[in-house]
């Protein structure tokens, strides 16, 4: 499975401690180019991107709070992003609302952090009729 992961200047330091605690994940890092005046939109766009386009299965992003990448996130075709602060909504957001990108902020606890990115890549979108429903009346309204 591949990853796409991002964030904006300031957790360009949390990222790469997130994907040395995870060597088992195949990163595809779409923010490689930081700079001090960067805009996260643009790094929630490319993992977004990424995922329409089949580079990736899943992204993760992180900015000061996860709530501006989600926003930006969540405007792209095809995305479904939740923003998580536990490990049980980073379950829940995958499993019930079939998100493929999570959001999170990087000043959160590290070890919390990739726990929650650990539990939102094992879990599988539920097959039960009520979650699909909901997610398709969201994936239907996007068109």
């Amino acid at each position: 499975m591949k990853i796409a992961i991002a964030t904006d200047h300031n957790g360009v330091n949390e990222k790469k401690k997130i994907m040395e605690a995870l060597p088992e994940i195949e990163w595809l890092d779409k923010s490689t180019n930081n700079y001090d005046t960067d805009d996260y939109p643009d790094f929630a766009f490319a993992v977004c991107e990424a995922i329409n386009n089949k580079e990736a299965d899943l992204g993760v992003l992180m900015c000061g709070t996860g709530i501006g990448m989600s926003i930006a996130a969540n405007k792209v075709k095809g995305i479904l992003c939740g923003h998580c602060s536990s490990v049980e909504q980073a379950h829940l957001t995958r499993e019930h609302n079939h998100a493929n990108v999570i959001a999170l902020s990087y000043k959160q606890d590290l070890a919390e952090v990739i726990e929650m990115i650990k539990e939102f890549i094992k879990t599988e979108p539920s097959p039960e009729e009520r979650h699909c429903r909901r997610v398709n009346k969201i994936l239907e309204y996007e068109k």
